[in-house]
């Protein structure tokens, strides 16, 4: 029986990606129908929206989305489609794998790194509960802030303050957290750590880590520890090999899995999953890229990593792990890599993106 599957094509350097890491998993010889949507700056120029509606509905009928990157405007513009998609299709928990393949340019090429960032994907900043400078709820905001301090007037006035709003929830919290458990015994993970800045924010990442500790005590066989926020990333940055699991809230998550990333190689080699109690959506964590758009030159190894991802969701575990070992191999054997995975990134030997795909198809068949 066939599996049904969105393929998103994204924009920037999004198509070349999707077509690389469609071919891969269709080389394992799993049968998919892919549905093939477009989102994006490109199709935004063409419908006047950067998501059309069948993307959704497609990915709400299917359940199960492969996602090329798409680029989200700084500062102006329209808001990240990618934070919609998590909110929209309620994908609370956003998976990142950062495991060292042999072969990879790395700092931590000696250092067993095999981590994996769980990082909670509809709360705190990134819920989008922001006031902009000189609106009169900002005003009001900021009056009562002041008030409430035990200190002297801590905050200037509405007309150059911005202000955004972090909620933490008790179940959203134990949502993640238990998620990250599961996510462990599920995998043979031996220990989850915790990450947090409750030592100042008391009562949104205090509320997180005690709701963190009370779901730890339901899994007497997995250790756990927490850490702050600022230490864990002088501890990931110090001895990366002594972690195995580490759940987040939003902001920290999003941060410390291009930190772990980097371990490992960087974005080019750092897949993702986002999943919800009503399907997944998986993507690189790297972005669209535009200046490279058409160019052949992108890593494809991250799309085609969470192609892996995919087919683990869809139980396609031969598959995937087949898909895994043919990917490793190219990067060991070094020949028909990406330049960013050249020792020197003007090596004349490095292939494109295409020619990369090919090779990791050629040794699957």
């Amino acid at each position: 029986m066939a599996h049904e599957v969105t393929l998103v094509n994204g924009d920037g350097v999004g198509p070349e990606l999707a077509d690389a890491a469609r071919r891969c998993v269709d080389a394992t010889g799993v049968d998919i129908n892919w549905d093939i949507q477009e989102a994006g700056i490109d199709i935004m120029e063409k419908t006047g929206t950067p998501l059309p509606d069948s993307v959704m509905e497609s990915i709400k009928r299917t359940r199960c989305a492969l996602k090329a990157p798409i680029t989200t405007p700084v500062g102006t513009g329209f808001r990240s489609i990618n934070v919609h998609l998590r909110q929209e299709l309620g994908l609370f928990a956003c998976v990142r794998p950062c495991k060292y393949y042999n072969g990879v340019r790395s700092f931590f090429s000696s250092v067993p790194v095999d981590l994996v960032i769980v990082r909670e994907n509809t709360e705190d900043l990134y819920a989008g509960i922001e006031f902009e400078k000189g609106e009169e709820t900002t005003g009001e905001l900021i009056d009562y802030i002041n008030k409430i301090s035990t200190d002297k007037k801590i905050i200037s006035g509405r007309d150059e303050t911005g202000v955004s709003i972090k909620p933490i929830s008790v179940s959203g919290s134990e949502r993640i957290v238990r998620y990250a458990f599961e996510y462990a015994r599920a995998n043979g993970r031996k220990k989850v750590s915790a990450v947090h800045k409750a030592n100042i924010m008391k009562y949104s990442d205090g509320l997180y880590l005690a709701t963190a500790r009370k779901v730890a005590e339901d899994y007497p066989d997995i250790e756990f520890e927490d850490r702050i926020v600022d230490n864990m990333c002088m501890q990931l940055a110090q001895k990366p090999e002594l972690y195995d699991v580490i759940v987040l809230p939003n902001l920290y998550g999003d941060i410390l899995s291009d930190l772990a990333a980097g371990l490992v190689g960087g974005l080019g080699v750092a897949p993702g999953m986002n999943a919800g109690p009503d399907g997944a959506v998986f993507e690189a964590t790297h972005g669209s890229a535009p200046k490279y758009k058409g160019l052949n030159k992108v890593n494809p190894t991250a799309l085609i990593l969470s192609g892996m991802l995919m087919l683990r969701y869809l139980k396609e575990t031969d598959a995937a792990d087949r898909l895994e070992k043919a990917v490793a191999d190219v990067i060991l054997e070094g020949k028909d890599v990406t330049y960013d995975m050249k020792p020197h990134r003007d090596d004349p030997t490095a292939v494109g993106t295409k020619e990369m795909a090919d090779v990791i198809c050629a040794k699957l068949q």
